[in-house]
């Protein structure tokens, strides 16, 4: 391996500008960011509701597309990981309050309980909830590599489960596994 050794900044130690690769381009990313959320929260509140009203569906119809658009509007490079004065890491919340990130983890949990929806769409808002916490990970841990193509692809993904028009799937109950 070879190190190649950078020279010494000219100007005094505390005029070096922080490096960040993704200059001129977080902006439009986390505009980007911000209109997926909202493109997913949108696709959450036209689910159908459940056959009564109970507290599920009123989590489903408010709570969590709330969650998802606030999540991708407060995504923040500055609220990476960092090292604490005592030398120990401290975890990066990408912008993201923990109300909000709780909210999205107890997707899975309360998705047992919404028998209306179909596989397909549970599947889906497994993908959504994923996908947000993971685009606030991805920039809590990496905000230059997050910025430079992970949130944009992460966008994607986001996108792709919340999809007005997906297909539904259907599970043949004849076939089944041994």
């Amino acid at each position: 391996m070879t190190i190649a050794h950078l020279p010494a900044h000219a100007g005094p130690p505390d005029d070096v500008p922080p490096y960040a690769p993704w200059a001129g381009k977080e902006g439009e990313v986390l505009a980007e960011a911000a209109v997926a959320g909202r493109r997913a929260a949108k696709w959450i509140r036209s689910l159908p509701g459940p056959p009564a009203p109970g507290p599920v569906g009123a989590w489903l119809a408010r709570e969590l597309p709330r969650a998802v658009e606030s999540a991708m509007a407060s995504l923040d490079p500055a609220a990476r990981d960092r090292m604490g004065p005592d030398g120990r890491i401290i975890d990066g919340t990408g912008g993201v309050d923990v109300g909000t990130i709780s909210v999205l983890a107890v997707v899975p949990c309360v998705l047992s309980e919404a028998t209306w929806l179909t596989p397909d769409q549970h599947v889906r808002l497994l993908a959504v909830a994923s996908a947000v916490t993971g685009t606030v990970r991805l920039l809590a841990d990496d905000p230059g590599t997050a910025i430079t193509h992970g949130v944009a692809r992460m966008c994607a993904t986001l996108d792709h489960a919340a999809r007005p028009d997906g297909p539904e799937w259907h599970c043949d109950s004849n076939m089944r596994s041994n």
